[in-house]
């Protein structure tokens, strides 16, 4: 049965067409996960983060914030067989494995809200910058220099200074800094873009700049957007617990995994759990959004498969 050319233009045979092409896609990502032991490894990592988090209460033994001095700096269960803390204790008795998993709430909340502000923003200064060009341009460009050249550590410094520090004004803070990143990947991408030929045919027939933008561009830039997002998520962990553990991030008692790396440096002689643990959380974290940032790039980046 053969189908006329009227047929094969109309809206639902489209429709199908793009839904047969997704689900192929769909199934190609899949079996190369499958086949791709490292991205799996990395992927089963960010699950298990964050089913940790969603299911924080549910987990924990005790209360994170329960404070009792009298079991204070107790050793893990393996080194005391009289212990009835997993991972021991903190300085103020606090039950540390508890402290440990609602600390991953706060890691997980600030790098995807601070990867997804960024990338947001990050995306739409690019677009309209590589778009439009001249004078938008440059000021956009200037403003990216500008913000590149301020130490963020200062920035920082300066914002929680006057503000003060909480969950949103950290997000807000790292948010700041690294949306120029996205910025200027995503202006690269639409200056190579935008005199190419389905663009030019878009304009010829009347295409609107804001059609074009979103409905011919947007869709051909999002994948080195996904892949900077899965490797900055790594990345802004590592910032979050690096400004905890200078006193710049969420304010105690609420458990976070840089938090925890500084109250327990005090004790690092003689406590080592205090630091060990919440290290290791970071690091095996970042780990797996790497490994999968790493196959995600494998995946959308054309410029990989030819190698």
């Amino acid at each position: 049965m053969t189908m006329t050319r009227q047929e094969i233009q109309s809206p639902a045979y489209l429709d199908d067409a793009e839904m047969v092409r997704e689900k192929s896609r769909w199934r190609k990502a899949m079996a190369s996960l499958r086949k791709d032991k490292s991205a799996l490894f990395g992927v089963l990592i960010l699950l298990g983060v964050v089913v940790v988090a969603v299911l924080a209460p549910v987990l924990a033994p005790f209360s994170p914030h329960e404070q009792l001095l009298s079991r204070n700096l107790k050793p893990p269960m393996w080194s005391d067989g009289q212990s009835i803390f997993i991972l021991g204790t903190d300085h103020l008795g606090r039950d540390f494995l508890s402290r440990l998993i609602y600390g991953t709430r706060v890691s997980l909340i600030v790098g995807f809200f601070a990867v997804f502000l960024t990338g947001s923003f990050g995306l739409l200064v690019g677009l309209v910058s590589g778009y439009f060009g001249g004078k938008i341009d440059f000021f956009l460009m200037r403003l990216v220099d500008l913000v590149l050249s301020f130490p963020f550590i200062l920035l920082a410094l300066a914002t929680i200074a006057i503000v003060g520090p909480s969950l949103t004004v950290l997000i807000l803070v790292m948010s700041m800094r690294i949306w120029v990143i996205y910025a200027r990947v995503v202006r690269g991408e639409v200056l190579s873009m935008r005199e190419q030929e389905f663009i030019q045919a878009a304009r010829s027939i009347g295409g609107s700049d804001i059609r074009i933008i979103f409905r011919h561009i947007l869709p051909n830039v999002l994948a080195p957007v996904i892949i900077l997002a899965s490797l900055y998520l790594g990345r802004m962990i590592i910032i979050e617990a690096g400004l905890s553990f200078l006193g710049l991030g969420v304010p105690p008692p609420t458990p976070t995994w840089g938090g925890l790396l500084s109250d327990g440096k005090i004790h690092l002689y003689t406590s080592w759990w205090l630091v060990t643990f919440p290290g290791l959380a970071i690091t095996i974290t970042v780990l797996g959004s790497n490994l999968v940032g790493d196959w995600l790039r494998n995946i959308l980046d054309p410029r990989m498969k030819s190698l």
